[in-house]
């Protein structure tokens, strides 16, 4: 590894200790380590307020016409305890990145230019609770399909009445799916929302004009002027104004960049809309990021029933063998608009938000009608192929990453690097889109995240897939060799956790199943040893939901990815779950009492505590809860074997090969050192031998510094933490089982070293020990070999010292395995079908 530069790329200033370098498509520490960045999405209950997740159509509409709602509490209550319990929970996982998620909605929902700084403050705070838990954060500004009022995440109502739509139509006429209206608005039931549906939103009419409009309205809807300004330059202004209001204010913090927040995605998931459609006729006849399910209307006709006329459209369903055409179906908006009436503004001027349209942009009717695409009387479209080319230059083809979503990504890290001029630049194309050549200077302190390029063929087998998964993750890294010699990250990758009707929750087979996660963990095992092996890429899981439920999954859209459920804890003496109604879900009660509590969150689980005769509460707060570490990092989680992992959090030289086997517990790391690999600790100022390790104890600072692996204590604890688990009264499923030593032994194959590490015994309770900056410990059953240098443990992380050869390069080999053989639970079989081919097709959240 080249010597980590003294200056930065980006501002040319010496750089601070904690400062993370991009070198040779890896991250690097100041001191030369490579590091890996691994972590979760905090958190998809961030896509609504508090109180209102997408299947509550209560208050949906006049709540949004008359302003929004706060997002103060999404994603952590900062004032319960409760946030010190989820970060710990994280922490103890071995994650060390968060990406932070926002919607544009939560700073900007009052109106265009009326920004909510109370939200932005109590970020503030978020972000540095964040911090002392250790976690390094990259702000995700998050989307899906547009917003909320279009059946997704991301931008405030008001932007849809700027776009000249009428929101409260769009159910009628097909204009997008919105869970609370599904599957009518006159009579909705949520719960029967299809799987993944959501994601057709992309194909259909709301959201593709509005995702045309935003990147491209100068180009293709030049009439859709707004207070003087085209509704693209209108958007995209006030979007990357509110980010840049919430970059100022953390910076404004004084003590959150680079050491916390290390950089910023431009938008998640950006979406094309119109831009490139050959034929307005037809919809691809190729599977893209457009899922084909349940009604597919061709933007033709959808031009149509944006206009209130009754089409005969084609269903599709689909399986995991693909898309499956279906019959057709009428829709009939029985003539409601999708576009608003003239009548809303009068005399052009919004009387709620204050905008001036310009008379050229005619409400009540088709803005592409407008523009001569399509006839609404005849319903003739007269330009099919009017978005193919650029207005200004019909010879040519348009190319939307480098025409359209290049200069919006550098608009706005233009303005994210005012605030934060270190900052790392995520590019994020468009999924299943290889990033565009971008020129170096913009470059400075980027990366890319997001996806592959195609999805896999099938592949029959568990051997074939875990193949398969790896080398399509492969090619991902091999896409960003387009902008440079960059490291990736792949923003979303997870499974969801009720695949097989929920089966997991107990809700199929009389309950035979309950708990069993066992096809949930191949699956999430498959996809993230696809980021190891010789690709060893960074990756935030999707997702970690505090307020989780079986009924209602992540509050979104019936999408239930989070790793950890409340729904999931152990029943213990004193407190039961129970399933919620239609609006609140896993609702916990008091044993013999039918009270619910007022929160999801899990400081309001009802603990009884007996004495004189009578049931007293107290909401947990603390640890004291749970008896040992092991048992608080399982409680709750889900598929945990498969996401806590073994990795290589910082390597002197560059990590080749990461390899980890659930089944026999044994983690196989291989690292190649060069002479120019030295690390030189004084680069790390007064910070400890890692600005990244989930440490335990105070080392020196002058302390050698060395290669720091994560040991998962849910893998390697001892038979005693496992034996006072398995005694309490918990579900079978979770019951762990093994036979080995309990205490940590080591071994070097080379030259026949051993020794042992034995752990006093403590009188106090575990959890005493464990502050902020002082993570999870607990005795480790260990047999380590290593091809060279010597290893010690520090809580869940162990220390490797190997060589630096004074020239050429050197490979060495460290494996770790339990002694006395991997931990097993009682459900531990062979996954269903379903489970692993959604390893196969989705090897990242986003379809």
């Amino acid at each position: 590894m080249p010597r980590a530069p003294s200056v930065s790329p980006a501002t040319g200033l010496p750089v601070r200790p904690e400062y993370l370098h991009t070198i040779e498509t890896n991250f690097v520490d100041n001191a030369g380590r490579t590091i890996l960045l691994r972590g979760v999405n905090l958190s998809a209950s961030d896509k609504a307020p508090l109180d209102h997740p997408s299947q509550v159509l209560d208050d949906f509409w006049e709540s949004a016409e008359n302003g929004g709602e706060s997002f103060v509490g999404r994603p952590l209550n900062l004032d319960d305890g409760s946030a010190d319990i989820h970060l710990a929970r994280l922490r103890g996982w071995g994650f060390n990145m968060l990406r932070y998620v926002v919607t544009w909605e939560a700073l900007e929902h009052a109106g265009p230019g009326k920004y909510d700084y109370e939200f932005m403050d109590y970020t503030i705070r978020v972000l540095r609770k964040c911090k002392e838990y250790g976690f390094r954060v990259y702000i995700d500004p998050h989307q899906d399909t547009w917003s909320r009022y279009t059946g997704g995440s991301g931008a405030p109502y008001w932007t849809l009445a700027a776009c000249g739509l009428n929101a409260r139509n769009i159910t009628a006429t097909n204009s997008a799916i919105v869970h609370c209206e599904y599957p009518t608005a006159e009579d909705p039931n949520p719960a029967d929302l299809p799987a993944m549906i959501w994601s057709t939103n992309y194909g259909r009419l709301a959201v593709q004009a509005l995702f045309t409009l935003w990147f491209a309205g100068r180009d293709y809807a030049p009439k859709c002027i707004i207070d003087g300004m085209n509704i693209q330059d209108y958007l995209q202004s006030h979007y990357i104004e509110a980010m840049g209001l919430l970059a100022d204010r953390i910076r404004d913090a004084g003590d959150l960049l680079d050491d916390c927040v290390i950089g910023w995605d431009s938008i998640n998931e950006p979406f094309e809309g119109f831009c490139g459609y050959p034929d307005l006729n037809e919809y691809p006849s190729e599977q893209t990021s457009t899922l084909k399910k349940g009604t597919f209307p061709t933007p033709a006709q959808s031009f149509r029933l944006g206009m209130g006329k009754a089409q005969m459209v084609d269903t599709w369903t689909f399986s995991v063998f693909g898309p499956k055409k279906g019959k057709q179906i009428l829709v009939d908006p029985k003539g409601k608009k999708l576009w608003a009436d003239p009548s809303t503004e009068p005399g052009g001027v919004h009387p709620k938000w204050g905008w001036k349209r310009d008379p050229g942009w005619k409400l009540g009717t088709c803005i592409w009608a407008l523009h001569g695409i399509w006839d609404v009387e005849s319903g003739y479209v007269i330009t099919p192929d009017y978005f193919r080319t650029s207005p200004n230059d019909t010879d040519r083809e348009v190319v939307f990453l480098s025409d359209f979503w290049k200069p919006h990504w550098e608009a706005f890290g233009k303005r994210i690097r005012q605030s934060h001029p270190e900052a790392i630049l995520f590019v994020a194309p468009p999924v299943f889109a290889p990033p565009p050549p971008i020129s170096e200077s913009l470059l400075k302190g980027i990366l890319r995240g997001k996806y592959g390029s195609h999805l896999p063929a099938v592949k029959i087998g568990e051997k074939a897939i875990r193949q398969s998964l790896q080398e399509q993750l492969g090619v991902l890294k091999d896409d960003a060799k387009i902008l440079g010699a960059y490291p990736t990250i792949i923003g979303e990758i997870g499974i969801p956790f009720d695949m097989d009707d929920k089966k997991a929750y107990g809700w199929t087979d009389d309950g035979k199943y309950k708990g069993d996660y066992s096809g949930q963990q191949k699956a999430l095992d498959a996809s993230l040893n696809a980021c190891d092996g010789p690709n060893t890429l960074n990756f935030t899981i999707w997702t970690y939901s505090p307020d989780n439920s079986h009924a209602w999954g992540d509050g979104w859209n019936m999408e239930d990815l989070s790793l950890w459920s409340p729904d999931d804890l152990r029943r213990k003496a004193g407190y039961r779950m129970e399933t919620g109604d239609s609006s609140s879900a896993g609702l916990l009660k008091k044993v013999g009492d039918s009270a619910a509590t007022s929160s999801l969150s899990l400081s309001t689980i009802q603990a009884i505590q007996s004495g004189d005769g009578a049931s007293k509460i107290s909401r947990i707060s603390s640890l004291s809860q749970w008896e040992n570490a092991y048992d608080f990092l399982t409680d709750g989680a889900r598929a945990f074997k498969a996401f806590c992992r073994p990795y290589p959090i910082a390597t002197i030289g560059t990590p080749t090969n990461v390899q980890f086997d659930i089944a026999k517990g044994e983690f196989k790391l291989t690292v190649r050192v060069r002479s120019e690999d030295k690390p030189r600790p004084e680069a790390l100022g007064r910070v400890k031998s890692s600005s990244d390790s989930i440490s335990s104890s105070d080392t020196e600072d002058d302390e050698e510094l060395a290669t720091e692996i994560y040991i998962p204590l849910v893998h390697y604890a001892n038979d005693e933490v496992i034996a006072r688990l398995s005694s309490q009264d918990q579900a079978d499923d979770d019951k762990p089982k093994s036979s080995a030593a309990s205490q940590i032994s080591s071994s070097d194959t080379i030259h026949e070293i051993t020794s042992e590490l034995n752990f006093p015994p403590s009188h106090d309770p575990w959890y005493l020990t464990l502050s902020p900056k002082v993570s999870i410990s607990a005795p480790l059953s260990l047999s380590v070999s290593a091809s060279q240098g010597r290893w010690a443990v520090d809580g869940q992380i162990l220390k490797w010292w190997y060589p630096v050869p004074s020239e050429g390069e050197r490979e060495y080999t460290i494996i770790v395995k339990r002694d006395g053989g991997a931990i097993k639970t009682v459900q531990e079989e062979s996954p269903s079908v379903w489970a692993q081919l959604w390893a196969t097709f989705c090897p990242s959240l986003t379809v």
